[in-house]
């Protein structure tokens, strides 16, 4: 990730949120919200997406506060 380019936030075990705004400016921009969790090669990848980020997801509102900022309860978009 380039400098000055979003607020990256890492945890002991190798996870990680990204925050960043996507456009041209601050009125109307995107924010975009990435979410990375480690899982040991032994670990538990066979786990729905939704409920292997669901801590992470948790981490992410409380400390942006998303929800309260822009009156959403879920994002518009998830890939």
């Amino acid at each position: 990730m380039s400098a000055k380019q979003g607020i990256r936030i890492g945890f002991k075990d190798g996870s990680r949120i990204v925050f960043r705004l996507s456009g041209t400016g601050t009125v109307g921009a995107t924010l975009r919200v990435y979410l990375e969790r480690y899982e040991p090669p032994n670990g538990h990848h066979d786990l729905d997406t939704q409920a292997a980020l669901a801590p992470l997801i948790a981490a992410a509102e409380q400390i942006a506060g998303i929800s309260d900022r822009t009156g959403r309860s879920a994002p518009s978009v998830i890939t």
